[in-house]
């Protein structure tokens, strides 16, 4: 299954994919994609509801609404750097030994197409296309990764825009370059596991002003999801809902020589086999 939100900021509805900009919408049945629903484990319930109403020609045209993130405001937002066997060589950085880990905060999650802002005092603000895991039950110290595989409710696209002055340039934290308002796009949908034949044969692009920027595969990365969802699990209680950014392939404006950096007027275009496509212009944060 698709699941996704529509809808105004604030006023998204629940709705499950089912063609080329068609949907059923159950918000109700289900009112959030939140905490709550992933652990009740009634995504499986929705198979038969959405089917029903398919039936019963209940559907209707996406058209010009907007599309929020499929998943509402999650407990945490997990993020792995550098796992990217060629992004870490193009950021002149070795492969590590393990996954390196760093957050954001849950309100920077918008919808795919919503308006990224520029930092007050941003120079470098960068993009990343990058595969995102969503947890769908609580979980702690996994005991291998077939046993992680059975917490994940799906895969979703996100970018992960960062600010490389504020990351690099301030005391070395990371999340500091990571943090901004709008700094998440998610979406435009989760899609189930059962959707996908191989996680870890996905083509992921992004495009700037039409440009071509990133090209990869997620076949390149160093840590699988089931890995990283293990690994994590030895760490900290993942929670329903809980999104995990997964690393990006090569391409980032960090990495061109010289550096190329976004800019209010710019528009950001991406997208993974399978997940969908975002689009983002950016405005200058007032």
């Amino acid at each position: 299954m698709k699941l996704m939100r529509i809808g105004p900021v604030g006023g998204e509805r629940t709705a499950v994919l089912v063609g080329d900009g068609v949907y059923v919408d159950v918000s109700d049945q289900e009112p959030s994609y939140d905490e709550a629903f992933f652990a009740s484990g009634r995504i499986g319930d929705l198979r038969g509801l959405v089917l029903e109403r398919v039936a019963n020609g209940d559907v209707h045209e996406i058209g010009a609404q907007r599309i929020g993130s499929p998943i509402a405001r999650p407990h945490q937002v997990l993020c792995i750097g550098l796992n990217y066997s060629d992004h870490a060589e193009e950021t002149g950085q070795a492969i590590p030994d393990e996954p390196i880990l760093f957050t954001k905060p849950p309100n920077t999650v918008i919808g795919p197409d919503d308006t990224v802002l520029v930092p007050r005092g941003s120079a470098k603000t960068d993009w990343e296309v990058e595969l995102g895991i969503v947890i769908g039950s609580r979980c702690r110290y996994l005991a291998d990764e077939a046993e992680a595989a059975q917490h994940i409710a799906g895969y979703v696209l996100v970018n992960d825009v960062s600010e490389r002055a504020f990351q690099m340039e301030r005391g070395g934290q990371w999340s500091k370059g990571k943090s901004a308002e709008t700094f998440n796009p998610c979406g435009p949908w989760l899609v189930t596991p059962d959707e996908i034949d191989d996680v870890l044969a996905l083509g992921m692009w992004l495009d700037v002003n039409g440009i071509r920027r990133q090209t990869g595969s997620t076949g390149r990365m160093i840590f699988s999801p089931t890995y990283l969802v293990h690994y994590l699990s030895q760490f900290m209680v993942l929670e329903p809902g809980d999104l995990i950014n997964t690393g990006t392939p090569p391409g980032v404006g960090l990495g061109m020589k010289p550096p190329l950096y976004l800019a209010p007027g710019d528009v950001m275009e991406l997208g993974i086999d399978h997940l969908g496509t975002q689009r983002q212009r950016l405005e200058a944060a007032s």
